[in-house]
């Protein structure tokens, strides 16, 4: 996705239905609605325990009662609502010219948001950068996605402070009153202590997880001296980037700040994905998909 001001909602919209949504249509045949979509959020009945259910579905109170484990099924409701949480801080501006994680978002968002409303479904969102917080509102329909995508397209400002990612799980559960399905789109370079939050979150919605990141995050190029800038704090180094020590010690930091995401995703129960600012959209839409199916069965 490019930042030029010829760069229009419809634009980008239509370049996404043609290269990724039809694609991906292609290849499921319609069956991205089921395999897109949460649990459902209508009690149907309650039965006992097989391996592979989801532990958060556990009845306590029936469990005590009967000395073995049941779990509550639920019926999906006919109209889902989908809320996007999207980061928009300044870490997300990392990445090539016009493939910044936040152009990679902004499509991955998007997408989502187009394959969610073609099956009748409402979109939500909440677009976050520490100071601002700005709400789509759930409606229906192509023009939704364009209001999103209009919001999307604005460019990021926002420097001097490192993410918070608690503060916007923390206002998804203050804003979300009924059971929905979120899907947070993020690289997840945080402060610490937003996994508590997000087990708040996620043990009343049902919650997927996006990990947008750039190869040069973990690989640094040789590429002699350069100044580097962090994007938070707009803080200013100059680095050798032919050090190998350096190159070693940035891609162990990457892989431990990789893994330490993993974890907390997994103790909440939140499915995460990752999707790669160089890779085609529909082989990733693809993993998660066939991964939301796998759980599911």
């Amino acid at each position: 996705m490019g930042t030029t001001t010829a760069l229009t909602p419809d634009r980008v919209l239509r370049r996404l239905e043609w290269h990724v949504v039809r694609r991906l249509e292609g290849r499921l045949q319609g069956d991205y609605r089921t395999a897109l979509r949460g649990h459902g959020t209508d009690y149907l009945d309650l039965r006992e325990y097989e391996y592979g259910d989801d532990v958060r579905h556990i009845d306590w109170n029936v469990t005590a009662r009967m000395d073995a484990v049941f779990v509550r099924e639920f019926a999906e409701d006919r109209e889902l609502t989908a809320w996007l949480l999207l980061d928009r801080s300044a870490s997300m501006t990392f990445g090539a010219i016009g493939r910044t994680k936040a152009q990679v978002g902004a499509e991955v968002a998007a997408t989502l948001a187009q394959l969610f409303v073609r099956g009748g479904n409402r979109v939500a969102a909440i677009l976050y950068d520490n100071d601002v917080q700005h709400l789509v509102p759930p409606r229906q329909g192509r023009d939704q996605v364009l209001v999103l995508l209009r919001a999307l397209l604005d460019p990021i400002s926002g420097r001097g402070a490192v993410t918070d990612l608690s503060r916007l799980l923390e206002l998804a559960a203050r804003t979300l009153v009924r059971r929905s399905l979120v899907v947070i789109v993020s690289d997840f370079i945080s402060e610490p202590d937003w996994e508590r939050p997000l087990l708040r979150l996620s043990a009343r919605h049902e919650v997927v997880g996006v990990r947008l990141f750039d190869r040069r995050e973990f690989d640094l190029p040789d590429a002699g001296l350069v100044v580097v800038e962090d994007a938070e704090t707009g803080e200013q180094l100059l680095v050798d980037t032919g050090d190998a020590e350096l190159r070693h010690r940035l891609r162990a930091s990457g892989i431990e700040r990789d893994e330490a995401v993993r974890r907390a995703a997994a103790r909440a129960g939140v499915d995460l994905h990752t999707i790669s600012t160089d890779e085609d959209l529909v082989p990733a839409f693809m993993r998660m998909i066939e991964s939301r199916r796998k759980r599911r069965h």
